[in-house]
């Protein structure tokens, strides 16, 4: 890759991650966000999860979209991108029973900490999101910048939600008013850390 691609690359990395963050930006993925991060071991987990997925789909799905949904692809002539929404959540799905199954066999601990939100993995609207956005016509990603922005979208999600666990976790010893305890504050702190992330606003954009 020329130095030109991989600095293109890295503009919507940090862009996926911090600017365009999918969580605190798009407030896409709330339902787990919120619900998960009351423990930091559990938080990390289910990010490490989401981004591992989000990423793995988007390039799947890139492949897929390009190369038959798309009118005259490769392995298809006919126009079957009404087909995308229907075929990018039969394909989250699959892949998230896989990591399921993995995370199952190699950590149990960590499989019963998350519990149903495993599953729900697969109605996370980020990972969709993200496998939506990437075929974006205004953005025009190839493959390589499909995976920096699916990669940064990922870990922009994971370090989200660690941060939520460690304020919550810090926030169980703090004086919170009896009617903002749990999720009333969770919110506010929510709409203060998507704040705080506008101020990176200017330095890097899609």
């Amino acid at each position: 890759m020329t130095g030109s691609v991989l600095a293109g690359m890295a503009v919507i990395f940090l862009a996926a991650m911090l600017t365009n963050n999918i969580l605190l930006a798009k407030f896409m993925g709330m339902c787990s966000f919120i619900a998960i991060s009351r423990n930091m071991r559990t938080a990390l987990g289910m990010g490490v999860a989401v981004t591992f997925v989000t990423f793995c789909t988007a390039i799947l799905n890139y492949g897929i979209y390009y190369g038959i949904l798309v009118k005259d692809a490769p392995l298809c002539a006919a126009d079957l991108t009404y087909l995308t929404f229907l075929v990018f959540i039969m394909l989250i799905a699959g892949f998230v029973q896989f990591v399921e199954m993995v995370i199952e066999r190699f950590s149990p601990v960590l499989h019963y900490n998350l519990g149903i939100f495993l599953p729900l993995i697969t109605v996370n609207c980020a990972i969709l999101g993200v496998n939506l956005l990437m075929i974006d016509p205004e953005r025009n990603f190839g493959l390589a910048q499909t995976a920096a922005y699916a990669l940064g979208s990922g870990l922009g999600w994971l370090l989200a939600i660690c941060l939520m666990a460690g304020i919550r976790q810090r926030l169980e010893l703090a004086d919170v008013p009896k009617p903002l305890v749990g999720l009333g504050i969770t919110v506010i702190v929510t709409g203060l850390m998507a704040m705080a992330f506008m101020g990176f606003s200017g330095m890097v954009d899609l």
